[in-house]
């Protein structure tokens, strides 16, 4: 359970918790494995649990009725998801599938409105993710709807800096770039536009690439090229 709490610790909604109120919330959940490509959340799901990334990587996605793809976040360790259906108990709003071998801690809906009613510092933090993500969809649809090809595949890469990128000396490292018909569901535009417009970047001195990692080479630069 200890291995619990030190995991809990950097999840944002539970991190000013202390140790004794980490340890109940590490009472109300449970540890489940996932391989990869297996679909852990459904549309048509009920909003009985909220998930919490212990290990791996998973994507939140939605479907059109042809089956094309557009994948709405890409989500790490300490990121949780599925508090939307939770807090209404509607039916969840996307798929969401493994990318990777994962490890999920999982809180079912009736111990997780407790916990928020026990601990108001959760019900805040939870409002502050939410009210981040909200803004970030926000902009995200206007870039993706307003820009040209080149904007689109930057406003990702910045999506992608902000999430799992690693920053040193004014340079970003996205250690494991999605594959490149991943990022075309992410831009909303076709692998071909993907690997022209990185290549191009590329060229253009605003990017490194080396197998699947990716570097911004003046992170400040690429931001206000882009926002």
């Amino acid at each position: 359970m200890s291995n619990y709490i030190d995991f809990l610790k950097q999840v944002p909604i539970f991190s000013d918790l202390d140790e004794e109120s980490l340890n109940i919330v590490a009472n109300s959940g449970f540890l489940q494995s996932y391989k990869k490509d297996s679909l852990i959340l459904s549309e048509e799901d009920a909003g009985n649990a909220l998930f919490v990334i212990s290990g791996g990587k998973v994507k939140v996605v939605r479907s059109d009725s042809g089956e094309k793809e557009v994948i709405l976040a890409i989500l790490n360790e300490s990121d949780f998801f599925g508090e939307m259906a939770l807090l209404d108990g509607l039916n969840r709003s996307a798929n969401v599938i493994a990318m990777e071998d994962s490890k999920l801690f999982i809180i079912q809906r009736s111990e997780f409105l407790e916990l928020l009613r026990k601990y108001p510092d959760v019900s805040i933090a939870l409002l502050q993710e939410l009210s981040t993500r909200l803004r970030a969809s926000s902009m995200k649809i206007k870039a993706l709807s307003l820009k040209d090809a080149e904007g689109k595949v930057a406003t990702v890469l910045l999506q992608l800096a902000e999430d799992i990128g690693k920053i040193k000396q004014g340079i970003v490292e996205i250690e494991k770039l999605p594959f490149q018909h991943e990022l075309a569901n992410m831009a909303g535009t076709s692998r071909e536009t993907i690997s022209r417009t990185l290549h191009s970047f590329a060229k253009k001195g605003l990017v490194e690439l080396d197998g699947s990692r990716l570097r911004i080479i003046d992170y400040e630069k690429f931001q206000e090229m882009f926002k």
